[in-house]
């Protein structure tokens, strides 16, 4: 099969996906899908689904509704061929603690099938990508949380799998790491369909193709980070920094104009922040009234949106927004 046709075809498809434990509810009707080529990442606030969904998605969880496919197989028909081209980072990383870190990796090895020299390469090849060639000889038990989890990291992409699960893959992780963690990610996407779990937005923006975004067990938002910043208040705003304090006129200038909605003044910083009126590009018409004003700007700035913001309106009023989800 072709590249194209893989993506043509969806790695996963989770299909109507119901989990109560109890009375609770911990994933309530979900559906979406993710093809090779795809990097999408999992968001939502603690105890939104997100653990649960992949639980399910891996087989190590039943659902109590729904269906999920992987590779084209049923997980609850056929959980061995699923497991055996999926690579899964579960939550908190778990490993043999009183294992040297070589022998855990070679133990996995030997698990997916491996022996003699191409195991051993496996394990070489494992511990070279995941950064692990200083603590390979160290018990996991000594290890630092960063390093459990790239030791985590190393496990789930010893085999080379087509499909890849991680549960908070960065997590614990110092800035060079999170950075090391991100271009490994970015160089398996070719071949790979990934499915990553995270709190940290910034990483959406770094890696991510598209984003869910669930809460109370239900999605609430399905596209592409671009499409979610575009969801901001300051999506398209332009901030101006004036050298000294900007003209009196200014803000009354620039509100003035049809593609402006408000003009927000902050005096500490001698900025003013223009926004759009509906969301399009303004910074032509904002820059064009500065030249012909005369104004002494020192910096334009335009504003891709605010990702933050965005994750909470939708995780805490979703009511106030329309659903969106990829077409």
């Amino acid at each position: 099969m072709t590249v194209t046709e893989q993506q043509a075809r969806a790695a996963i498809e989770v299909r109507s996906l119901c989990k109560n434990f109890g009375t609770f509810a911990a994933v309530r009707d979900v559906s979406f899908e993710v093809h090779t080529g795809e990097v999408l990442g999992f968001l939502g606030p603690n105890g939104a689904g997100k653990s649960t969904t992949m639980k399910m998605i891996t087989g190590f969880l039943a659902p109590d509704r729904g269906q999920v496919s992987v590779a084209g197989f049923d997980v609850s028909q056929d959980p061995i061929e699923v497991k055996r081209r999926i690579g899964y980072l579960p939550e908190g990383a778990p490993a043999y603690e009183d294992m040297v870190v070589s022998d855990f990796l070679a133990f996995i090895a030997e698990i997916r099938g491996y022996s003699g020299a191409e195991k051993r390469s496996r394990v070489v090849l494992a511990i070279d990508r995941a950064n692990l060639g200083s603590v390979a000889h160290k018990p996991v038990e000594t290890l630092s949380k960063g390093f459990k989890r790239r030791v985590g990291l190393a496990q789930s992409i010893l085999h080379d799998p087509p499909i890849l699960i991680m549960d908070e893959p960065t997590d614990g992780l110092d800035p060079n790491q999170k950075h090391e963690v991100r271009e490994l990610i970015r160089e398996m996407t070719s071949d790979k369909a990934i499915l990553i779990s995270t709190h940290i937005l910034e990483e959406v923006d770094a890696i991510c193709d598209r984003a869910i975004i669930i809460a109370h067990g239900e999605l609430l938002f399905d596209g592409t980070p671009q499409t979610l910043a575009a969801m901001s208040d300051l999506h398209n705003a332009v901030r101006l920094t004036f050298h000294g304090v900007p003209p009196v006129d200014a803000k009354a200038c620039l509100c003035r104009l049809d593609v402006v909605s408000d003009v927000i003044y902050e005096k500490d910083i001698n900025h003013l922040t223009v926004l759009p009126a509906n969301g399009t590009s303004i910074v032509r018409q904002v820059t064009q009234l500065a030249r012909d004003e005369g104004w002494q700007v020192g910096e334009v700035f335009v504003e891709a949106g605010q990702l933050d913001t965005v994750f909470r309106r939708i995780t805490t009023q979703p009511d106030s927004i329309a659903k969106r989800t990829h077409p």
